[in-house]
């Protein structure tokens, strides 16, 4: 089990090091600057209390389990490689991009798929020049907050309802990727819509991303359905650790 967990680390690690070789250096998630002072100040004071239960999960079933903290670190791998794949979208002042967050939630839980992402939104902002420390706070929020609960809420409704794990895994990639985007979208256009109606802004924001984030929301999806298969058929030990 030590050496499939190093090999996967290895693996990881290697995928990282190719992620930073020199690219065009376009802003992925809210680009730093973007937001007003209070607006930004609001959505870290939003996601703050998220992140402040997360930690206080992680140690608390950490103590509890000593596979636990290795998995998370892995599964926080896996959302920092997979939110970095940014598709520029100008005229929203953002980026498309798979999020990794509903495959994560559905694993770890909302509450340390909050802590996984705010780690990676940190990494993206330092080293690779996506996102902003400003504007963490925000991409926290949509990224870290609705998109991990709305992945997971989706996962637990539709496993409770009909026990197709497939169907809620589908769910919990696809809409915890469109959740991301409608409160991205939300949040640039309650900051900047000026004198314009906040309604017509949020929409032409919203269908800014159309045309990008719809088949990635797909696609992230089906990769969902087939991270929990894969764990679910080579690995089903890993549930229980990871239950939530």
């Amino acid at each position: 089990m030590k050496t499939n967990h190093r090999s996967i680390t290895v693996i990881l690690i290697f995928t990282s090091l190719l992620m930073l070789q020199a690219i065009p250096a376009y802003a992925m998630h809210i680009t730093e600057g973007i937001l007003p002072a209070q607006w930004a100040l609001l959505w870290f004071a939003v996601s703050a209390p998220f992140l402040f239960l997360g930690l206080r999960e992680l140690n608390t079933r950490g103590q509890q389990d000593l596979h636990l903290k290795p998995m998370v670190g892995l599964v926080g791998a896996a959302v920092f490689i997979i939110s970095c794949m940014p598709i520029p979208v100008p005229t929203a002042g953002s980026c498309s991009h798979p999020c990794g967050t509903g495959i994560a939630a559905i694993f770890i839980g909302p509450l340390l798929t909050v802590v996984v992402a705010s780690v990676a939104l940190v990494l993206q902002a330092l080293f690779l020049a996506h996102g902003g420390l400003t504007t963490l706070g925000a991409n926290l929020a949509s990224m870290g907050v609705a998109g991990a609960f709305t992945g997971y809420c989706s996962f637990i409704l539709i496993r409770r309802l009909s026990g197709r794990w497939w169907i809620g895994a589908f769910l919990a990639g696809l809409l915890s990727d469109w959740a991301t985007y409608s409160v991205t979208s939300f949040q640039l256009a309650t900051a900047l819509h000026g004198n314009a109606p906040l309604g017509k802004f949020f929409l032409t924001v919203l269908i800014a991303f159309v045309p990008t984030q719809v088949p990635l929301g797909i696609v992230e999806g089906f990769l969902c359905v087939g991270a929990y298969r894969f764990i679910l058929t080579r690995r089903p030990e890993l549930l229980k650790i990871f239950a939530v």
